[in-house]
């Protein structure tokens, strides 16, 4: 079948190809584009069935495995920044053995299901994310920037995986260019192309996605999280963080999970 999407060219399908999707957008499944499409939430929902069938049954079936990923909206821009835009394995790519692998665990345990099987496709689906990402770092069209592209780039991972390491360190980006190797303003100029955003401005996301956690866990008062960040005073932490994520620390903390 192929795949449609605005402002793309059709992709072709074949037998067991993989395809993930990063996108709020349509798109549309065919053998044939002048067919009409049916919505597929609006299908699922009128059969109160998470198994919908389509067309007379007169042709060869056809069984399509769907699903989709949430993340928690907290930090969704940065979460976002990982995901490749596009993923099409082909079922004879050599490449990703181990996708194909949990793919063929995934549709078995679907198709024969067991105790504990939406639990065990629940963990499965979660593995097959983390193995693209790990297959497709290698691949990442420059054009696109982010946090994916910025993990593949060899100077801009350094810095990266440094802020990472160590969130509370006063990172300048003339640190950061001398630990990879270039100077200041080919590293700033390189780090924004890549990422989308300049090093600092990263390692504020970063720090207010750690402290987003940190504040969700509830384990740390404010004042801890503050100087386990990098920031000097509970004070300036919750002035950064109104500002950044659009309220106050502790009414952050008080959010149940999916809101802001």
């Amino acid at each position: 079948c192929q795949l449609v999407r605005s402002a793309h060219s059709p992709v072709l399908l074949q037998r067991e190809d993989f395809v993930l999707i990063r996108t709020s957008a349509p798109f549309t499944l065919t053998s044939d584009p002048s067919i009409e499409p049916v919505d597929s939430e609006a299908a699922v929902a009128a059969t109160k069935n998470p198994r919908l069938r389509l067309g007379e049954g007169t042709d060869s079936p056809v069984t399509l495995h769907a699903g989709r990923f949430s993340f928690d909206t907290a930090n969704e821009n940065l979460l976002a920044g990982l995901m490749p835009s596009f993923v099409h394995i082909l079922a004879d790519d050599t490449s990703s053995v181990r996708v194909r692998s949990l793919l063929s665990m995934n549709e078995t345990e679907s198709r024969y299901p067991g105790p504990g099987s939406e639990f065990i496709i629940a963990r499965l689906v979660e593995l097959i994310l983390v193995e693209i990402l790990r297959t497709k770092v290698p691949q990442v069209d420059e054009e696109h920037a982010g946090l994916l592209a910025g993990l593949a780039d060899p100077v801009t991972s350094r810095a990266l995986s440094a802020m990472h390491k160590d969130v509370a360190h006063n990172w300048t980006v003339a640190d950061l260019a001398r630990l990879c190797g270039v100077s200041r303003s080919s590293f700033a100029t390189r780090f924004r192309k890549v990422v989308g955003t300049g090093p600092i401005e990263y390692l504020l996301q970063w720090r207010m996605a750690v402290a987003k956690d940190e504040l969700r866990r509830g384990t740390r008062s404010v004042g801890e999280i503050a100087l386990a960040i990098g920031f000097q005073s509970s004070s300036a932490f919750s002035t950064a963080f109104a500002r950044v994520v659009g309220c106050p620390p502790k009414y952050f903390s008080c959010l149940p999970p999916g809101q802001l």
